[in-house]
């Protein structure tokens, strides 16, 4: 394979630090056209530059490994945010139990926890305690797209646009019929086209 010339040994190191390639093009010297037509493609497609493109997928096992990251303990760290049952942060009497009492599928869904004193030094009536917790919007998000279950933005346009289109073609193919006429697929696909808007 062949070997990455300067430029793309920076691209890829760019990439790997924030996963934009169109960032990482303009970091590594590239114009800005380039970077908005062609680097998304150079980690996206082997095909366009396939040592770029190894190296960056080699570069991310590497990565992986070393960190321990695998596709089954992310998935498992995305279900503890999205299924989280807030009801395990808390005792039977309301109150928030103690970090160290709390399971570690809870514990992981907690982003942070702020505590204020009510009241001052010896006239303290309590403490006041806040847990903020990860986003479970976002994790769900994210295992729906793992699962299949999420469509890309537009697609249902893109969809219900298709659909239109197929009834139109059928509606045409009809009044074709029903005039006695006969036209070729192409000129009835060339009269679809022309009716589409912008």
């Amino acid at each position: 394979m062949r070997k990455l010339d300067n430029r793309e040994a920076r691209f890829v190191d760019e990439y790997l630090i924030h996963l934009d390639p169109c960032k990482a093009a303009l970091a590594a010297g590239y114009s800005a056209t380039i970077a908005r037509s062609k680097a998304y493609q150079w980690v996206s497609n082997s095909k366009v530059k396939p040592h770029v493109h190894a190296a960056i997928q080699n570069r991310m096992e590497e990565r992986s490994e070393k960190a321990g990251i695998t596709q089954e303990r992310v998935l498992q760290e995305l279900s503890r945010l999205a299924f989280l049952d807030i009801r395990k942060a808390y005792n039977l009497d309301g109150s928030l139990k103690p970090l160290h009492e709390l399971d570690d599928d809870t514990a992981a869904a907690i982003a942070g926890m702020e505590v204020a004193e009510m009241g001052d030094g010896e006239n303290a009536i309590g403490f006041l305690k806040k847990i903020k917790l990860s986003d479970k919007k976002g994790a769900l998000e994210l295992v729906m797209r793992h699962m299949g279950m999420f469509q890309p933005k537009g697609q249902a346009d893109l969809d219900a646009e298709l659909k239109r289109l197929e009834i139109e073609k059928r509606k045409a193919e009809l009044k074709l019929l029903q005039q006695g006429g006969q036209s070729s697929n192409a000129q009835l696909l060339a009269d679809l086209i022309a009716r589409l808007p912008g």
